[in-house]
């Protein structure tokens, strides 16, 4: 498995704990949402936080931030937003000892460890496609000179839902860059009475720093060590597959799927699952934590049809028609 040894392994696992304990003196529950943005963390990949206003994204984020002993920097999408707002820029510098002219590159906001990207999708396509560029390479390239961001590198992108007005939607190839798309509900009415009360009065949560860039380099790099059985990969190869419209489709998926998701859904599942097998403490995920990320993983990865919307039908119905549907090899 490791170099490391058991009491090693369990001591860098407790930290995660600390770090669940760390948000929740700012976060009134959310207890799933937490789960899949450390999830997403700890598997080395970017989220999506969709929900309508009010539901505390921002403050979630920053919240991690806090709690995470490195760079944090957030930007706030809008329709003015230039890449080079995003990426940095170059500057003309004079030296005025000698009179010599050079450029110097100002590295822009995406120079940082944890990055929110406030409302993604009202800012246009191609700075868009320059910060999903910079996600998937890791590095930024100017003037032909390529620069290398910091690591880690998380980017954590949110969007409203309900307002589209003046929005330029992700295309599917680049939803695809995010590991997960985290769904965030409205909190229950004890969660809610919480939350009034604790924003409405004069203490204010102090976020303890339990965990710096190295630690949660470890974790990622334990992360991806974590055991995925024969069958359980089996399993998630299949219900990848299966969300691809076709005569041997199951029925959810003929009815209302346009296009299926491709190899890189499967490669999330299983690093998310790993990712949240060591968030519970497992060296070994399991079918439980397979279920438990198919629809952040696959929800933003389904294109569906005429048929569905016109039924109502969403993306995380189909999956779980999928997790009922397609079997457990053995089973």
């Amino acid at each position: 498995m490791t170099s490391l040894t058991e009491s090693e392994i369990q001591s860098r696992v407790a930290r995660l704990a600390e770090l669940r304990a760390a948000i929740a003196t700012a976060i009134v529950g959310q207890h799933a949402v937490v789960e899949q943005l450390l999830t997403g963390l700890l598997a080395g990949g970017h989220c999506l936080l969709e929900g309508v206003p009010g539901l505390g994204k921002t403050l979630l984020v920053r919240t991690l931030g806090q709690a995470l002993d490195l760079t944090f920097r957030r930007v706030q999408f809008t329709p003015d937003l230039m890449p080079s707002d995003l990426l940095g820029t170059e500057l003309l510098e004079e030296d005025h000892g000698t009179g010599h002219r050079h450029f110097r590159f100002q590295q822009g906001p995406v120079f940082t460890n944890l990055l929110l990207a406030d409302e993604l999708n009202r800012t246009p396509p191609k700075t868009q496609a320059a910060l999903l560029e910079a996600m998937q390479e890791h590095t930024v390239s100017f003037a032909g000179v390529t620069h290398a961001l910091p690591t880690p590198f998380f980017v954590l992108a949110t969007q409203n839902p309900i307002e589209q007005a003046g929005t330029y939607p992700l295309p599917e190839a680049q939803l695809d860059r995010f590991l997960l798309h985290i769904a965030l509900d409205y909190p229950g009415e004890d969660e809610e009475r919480a939350i009034i009360a604790q924003t409405t009065s004069s203490h204010v949560a102090e976020v303890p720093r339990v965990m710096d860039g190295e630690a949660v380099l470890a974790l990622q790099a334990l992360a991806r060590e974590v055991h995925v059985g024969d069958e359980l990969l089996a399993w998630v190869t299949r219900l990848v597959r299966a969300t691809r419209p076709g005569a041997d489709a199951p029925q959810a998926v003929r009815e209302y799927v346009k296009w299926g998701a491709g190899p890189r859904a499967g490669q999330s599942l299983v690093l998310a699952s790993k990712a949240r097998a060591l968030l519970h403490g497992r060296l070994a995920a399991t079918r439980e934590d397979v279920a438990a990320l198919a629809a952040p993983v696959l929800r933003h990865r389904l294109l569906l049809s005429f048929a569905a919307e016109a039924e109502g039908r969403r993306p995380d119905d189909v999956v779980a028609a999928l997790l009922r549907d397609v079997p457990y090899p053995g089973a």
